[in-house]
């Protein structure tokens, strides 16, 4: 039976406390009910796992076509793989997708190892740097870059546009206004961007080379290496960041991965469940839907709130605690459904072969104090200065 009133909040969800610090916010919302109306920016936030999950797995009702909360850029986004629906969704993520499955990128790992272990070494000969900027960034721009097949300007640039292309999908807020010109620059690129600009054999040329043969529509081509650099690349920092903080937050933790580098997968999973790096995710409701006894309504925009659904208690024991032995197979940091992330396979090599250096080479590192700055969507570290490095 529905009930009349719906379960609602004045809350906030993209204010700058909520953003720094958000799981008080969060639990809130979760023992308030599975869906919430938050009244001020007129959108329903989905807030346990359970519901979470089976929202991210109903495409039909929980369409995609509203990833974002700003008009604009849901108008920017139509027809891409991102802001699309199964059928033209898999025709359009498929060339994505055939060179970032698990089986395309194992031919990676050795290389990924490799830069990551010369990294870290460098660094620990170091003795202090800083964990985001020299590491959980420095990786993973190297390794995109190569793939997409870019050098020079567009490399340098590749950091600041992906920060900005995710602020953009926030409300219209200040940080979504000030962001647009420089998230305007990517999307200038990669739909300007010509095959012969990228390098022989890369994941970039091939996305142009299948346009060539009529597998996607010739103009989508730069949109797709647009998507992946501005969905991949900060998503993946903020893993490998988070990680690295909560490894140093807790020794007991980092001890166990150092004894049982087997336990690297695991601990993966875990970072990325304690700390989610997307914020909250749109979703469009395309038909009237009960939620557990609240009825929300066709048309509505939903706030997937990742984040909230990893620290269920209905789901996880003792979720406020990060456990590297957790092995939280079911966290909703990749999404779920059809729209479950792409670049996963290559973001787990990537943060698996940054932890499994520092488990080799580290006994033991000593941070100095954080930073976060508020970001519409992205929950990553500006900065986590290293201060003293215990070599192994």
């Amino acid at each position: 039976m529905t009930v009349a009133t719906p379960v609602s909040s004045d809350l906030d969800l993209f204010a700058d406390e909520v953003l720094l610090d958000p799981y008080p916010y969060f639990a809130e919302l979760r023992e308030q009910a599975p869906v919430v109306h938050l009244e001020k920016a007129g959108i329903w936030a989905l807030t346990r796992h359970s519901t979470i999950r089976e929202a991210l797995g109903n495409w039909a009702v929980f369409s995609s076509r509203s990833v974002a909360f700003n008009d604009q850029m849901n108008q920017a986004l139509a027809g891409t793989s991102l802001a699309t629906d199964p059928p033209d969704h898999q025709r359009l993520r498929s060339v994505l997708s055939e060179r970032l499955m698990p089986r395309a990128v194992r031919g990676l790992q050795e290389d990924i190892d490799a830069k990551a272990d010369a990294m870290v070494a460098e660094l620990v000969e170091r003795g202090s740097f800083d964990a985001v900027t020299d590491l959980a960034s420095a990786l993973p721009l190297a390794v995109v870059a190569d793939l997409i097949g870019v050098q020079g300007e567009v490399r340098d640039n590749m950091l600041r546009w992906g920060a900005a292309a995710q602020n953009v999908l926030g409300p219209m807020n200040p940080r979504t206004v000030e962001n647009f010109p420089v998230a305007g620059q990517l999307f200038q690129w990669a739909h300007n961007a010509q095959a012969e600009e990228l390098a022989e054999g890369s994941m970039g040329r091939a996305i142009f080379d299948a346009a060539e043969r009529g597998e996607i529509p010739p103009e989508s081509a730069g949109m797709i290496i647009h998507q992946y650099v501005a969905a991949g690349l900060d998503t993946t920092i903020a893993g490998i960041g988070n990680a690295i903080a909560q490894l140093a937050a807790n020794p007991d933790q980092f001890d166990l991965l150092r004894a049982d580098r087997s336990l690297l997968a695991s601990t993966f999973a875990e970072a990325l469940r304690y700390e989610a790096p997307i914020h909250a995710m749109g979703r469009l409701v395309t038909e009237d839907v009960e939620i557990e006894g609240t009825l929300v309504p066709a048309g509505a925009q939903v706030a997937v709130l990742f984040g909230s659904g990893n620290r269920d208690s209905r789901r996880y024991e003792d979720p406020d605690t990060f456990l590297a032995r957790r092995n939280p197979l079911d966290h909703l940091s990749f999404g779920y459904g059809v729209h479950g992330c792409a670049g996963q396979a290559l973001a787990r090599l990537e943060a698996h072969a940054v932890l499994d250096a520092l488990a080799r080479r580290v006994r033991r590192f000593t941070i100095g104090q954080p930073e976060r700055r508020p970001h519409n969507e992205i929950r990553s570290l500006y900065a986590l200065p290293v201060v003293e490095v215990d070599p192994a």
